[in-house]
């Protein structure tokens, strides 16, 4: 009898959304949960972007722009990069996929740090090439170690900056001597998908290295501080010439017409993104400091998410938070991701995590 499919896709580990949040007060009976699982924008969607939408409702028998000709536009002006250079996805996880599908191919790698955005190593395995998992380094890629891996064989290096679920960075100087060890035949990806709350100002330019033509994708997204996740649309920057091959895989009509229209406008929402970044400021503070009076661990962040280790089993911690209507993200046997939330949620949080965690 044949198979259905391959061992790969057998093999793989669905990713595990969490449940919505009304489905979770039905079977716990509770009411009022939180929600600080995702690395959602607590402040909301961008103004802008909500009227966009209502200005485009009535098309909605229309199919999208395949182009999206209009957003790629006002992308190219904000960045100062040619419309050639922007690729289009339904969030950024698919542009990963159609990156895997387009540059991977048969007996070639990609490099990826571990932990790190799980979707690099299931959008690899799905495709049955080889993924290597390089360690983080005290919660950071370690680019030395990464460009160590690299062989005859490294086609794609995938590189998280903010790094999910860590939240800290590489700086300007270990992306330079990291590029420096890239062969030019290797395609570098750097996931930006946070990279509208960085604050230090060590954090790398990738654009230098688009404009010096190195084989590199820029991916970033409007899910996060643009608060426009439930309308799944990102964006890639890369040379016209691994545009030109992406589109190729890319399925047409891959973005929808109201989220061309409300990730358009959000772009200009300046206020939208000064405001939270405001609140995600003022919450990091505070959650340093409650966690610091706890004597807990935790890495510093430059994402709107905090890695805590708890030294303690984070699933028992994770269900008891969950039963006070705190909904968080177990990473690892002692970890935790918390999203930093508006200052009552924050303050929620702590109060529940000071009842529940035991040393």
């Amino acid at each position: 009898m044949k198979r259905l499919t391959s061992h790969n896709i057998e093999s793989l580990t669905p990713y595990a959304p969490g449940k919505p949040i009304e489905e979770l007060e039905r079977e716990l009976g509770l009411t009022g949960s939180i929600k600080l699982a995702s690395n959602e924008n607590p402040v909301g969607p961008s103004p802008k972007g909500i009227a966009a939408i209502a200005g485009h409702i009535n098309n909605l028998h229309r199919y999208p722009d395949g182009a999206a000709h209009y957003l790629k536009d006002a992308i190219s002006k904000k960045f100062g990069c040619s419309t050639s250079e922007i690729v289009l996805g339904n969030g950024s996880n698919e542009l990963l996929d159609i990156i895997v599908r387009t540059f991977l191919l048969e007996g070639e790698e990609a490099i990826f740090a571990e932990p790190s955005f799980v979707v690099y190593k299931m959008s690899t395995q799905a495709a049955g090439r080889k993924g290597i998992a390089v360690p983080l380094n005290d919660g950071r890629h370690d680019l030395a170690a990464m460009a160590d891996a690299i062989n005859d064989r490294t086609k794609i290096i995938f590189i998280a900056n903010p790094n999910n679920p860590t939240g800290t960075i590489n700086t300007k100087k270990e992306m330079g001597s990291f590029m420096a060890r890239v062969p030019t035949d290797a395609v570098v990806v750097v996931d930006e998908a946070y990279f509208e709350y960085v604050t230090n100002p060590e954090y790398p330019d990738t654009f230098k290295y688009l404009r010096d033509d190195r084989n590199i994708i820029i991916l970033r997204t409007f899910s996060k501080i643009y608060g426009l996740a439930g309308l799944r649309i990102g964006y890639g920057l890369a040379p016209a010439r691994l545009v030109d091959l992406m589109n190729r895989v890319r399925a047409p009509f891959n973005t929808n017409s109201l989220a061309q229209a409300a990730a358009m406008a959000a772009l200009s929402d300046d206020e939208h993104v000064k405001e939270s970044v405001r609140v995600n400021e003022e919450g990091k503070k505070y959650l340093y400091a409650e966690l610091t009076k706890m004597g807990l661990d935790y890495l510093p962040t430059q994402a709107n998410f905090i890695w805590i280790d708890l030294h303690s089993d984070a699933r028992k911690l994770y269900d008891a938070l969950l039963r006070k209507g705190v909904i968080v993200r177990p990473m690892g046997p002692t970890q935790i991701r918390v999203t930093i939330g508006l200052m009552k949620e924050n303050e929620r949080f702590v109060k529940a995590l000071a009842e529940t965690w035991a040393r």
